[in-house]
């Protein structure tokens, strides 16, 4: 059984100043924590915050001292934000929050980043070589965007005259609106890669939101509005692709499946991709958005934790380590093996699966009966005033909260639009970072047997 014993030497550093704190703790002498969260994002954000809660709650209240946040982004986003920045709907300063003002006093984090894992130690080392320990370790790391894997798209993203752009960077989803409301004739074309992204659905949702836009402007019979995705269907979810799919063709949007874009000549305004026998089609455009492909953080790639392909292997149901012997190992969102789709509403529901079976692991030495089934939720912008919601779990069937009392969620509706465009980003910053939004519970946490 895990123990949770006091530590030894106690610091003598000021907590009296957050900045200070942070900063100091990784000149401090103390390099063992009760847990250690990797990644300061949504997921960090909300299970260290929850973990908290959770030894609170049951009476046994950490200190101050006993979680510890690595992380050295100064940064944090609200990511999903950037489809209404590039949608003209929102400013993206809106979405961005010094990481350090979001981290209470009751967390420590340290401004680095981990370099290297050593479960059989319980310990990482960070990128300065400091080695820290922990009783249990949390993995949320994220996903990596490898821009380069597409040439020609980091210089493309860079010209302000490309007529290329991206939802999938702060310092490019603002440029998506400046492109779109430049454009008066011609072709839009957007993509999407095969395999593992985050929000698989917005590749999609920033089209839809484009198409409409040029409804409303009359601009829609001069543009014609094409989509090259690297899958074989519009969404991995059959219900809502095949209603997805009949949109698109009602919309007259052009469609070609198992296409990934590999290069772009920017002066020439054109796009290549490769069809899954090898071959490759060029592709002329006018406005280009690009989604890059996407993998595990370059320091998980090989380690311990980690499958062939670099995600950290956990149990579908409990998220804690496959291998018994890291059984004090626990890890959720992007940057897990987990087969769902990756977004901040997956979070929601894993948070606090995870946070029970790490308690109880802690206290008794074994995960308990929370399970995580698979959720996951997109809210697929169709167009300015409707959304539809897809909801759903493991193995990628629907899960509909509001089906009960709306109706089929396939429908488009504008209540779904205000949740996606003002009440899911106020729950964001004002509860799920602070542990206290569990997704389709709202701010009930679920009770587990």
């Amino acid at each position: 059984m895990l123990t949770l014993s006091r530590r030894g030497m106690s610091s003598t550093l000021s907590h009296t100043s957050k900045v200070v704190r942070s900063y100091a703790t990784a000149l401090d002498s103390k390099d063992k924590y009760k847990v250690v969260v990797v990644g300061g994002g949504s997921g960090g954000l909300s299970v260290a915050n929850q973990i908290y809660n959770r030894f609170k709650a049951a009476g046994k209240t950490l200190n101050n001292d006993d979680i510890a946040i690595i992380d050295a982004a100064e940064f944090h986003y609200y990511q999903p934000g950037w489809t209404l920045v590039g949608s003209g709907l929102r400013r993206k300063t809106e979405f961005k929050r010094s990481l350090q003002s979001l981290i209470p006093s009751h967390l420590t984090r340290i401004p680095e980043n981990v370099q290297s894992f050593s479960p059989e130690q319980s310990a990482v080392k960070t990128t300065s070589g400091r080695t820290l320990s922990y009783d249990v370790l949390v993995v949320a790391s994220g996903i990596k965007p490898n821009w380069d894997s597409i040439a020609g798209l980091p210089s493309a993203l860079a010209d302000p005259s490309s007529g290329v752009s991206s939802i999938y960077s702060y310092d490019t989803c603002d440029k998506v609106w400046k492109d779109v409301e430049a454009l008066k004739s011609g072709r839009a074309l957007f993509t999407q890669p095969a395999g593992v992204i985050k929000c698989p659905g917005a590749p999609q949702k920033i089209m839809w939101m484009t198409w409409d836009r040029y409804q409303k402007t009359g601009r829609g019979k001069d543009i014609q509005v094409d989509y090259r995705t690297g899958m074989p269907t519009m969404f991995s979810v059959k219900k809502y692709s095949d209603e997805l799919n009949k949109l698109r063709i009602e919309r007259g949007v052009g469609g070609e499946f198992q296409q990934n874009l590999v290069s772009i000549d920017a002066g020439n305004r054109k796009a290549t991709f490769q069809k899954t026998d090898g071959s490759k089609v060029v592709e002329d455009y006018t406005l280009l958005h690009a989604v890059p492909v996407m993998g595990p953080m370059d320091f998980l790639k090989g380690s311990p934790i980690a499958d062939a392909a670099g995600w950290v292997e956990v149990d579908p149901a409990t998220l804690r380590h496959v291998k018994p012997e890291y059984g004090n190992i626990f890890a959720l969102g992007d940057c897990t093996n987990l087969p769902t789709a990756r977004t901040a509403a997956a979070i929601t529901s894993q948070a606090p699966v995870l946070t029970e079976n790490l308690f109880s692991v802690v206290d008794t030495g074994d995960v308990s009966s929370a399970k995580y089934d698979g959720y996951s939720s997109c809210p697929l912008l169709t167009g300015y005033g409707e959304l539809m919601l897809c909801e759903f779990k493991y193995p990628f069937v629907p899960k509909e909260s509001f089906a009960q009392y709306l109706g089929d969620q396939t429908k488009r509706r504008r209540i779904f639009y205000h949740m996606k465009k003002d009440l899911f980003p106020w729950a964001y910053w004002n509860r799920m970072i602070k542990g206290t939004w569990y997704g389709p519970n709202g701010i009930v946490r679920p009770k587990f047997s």
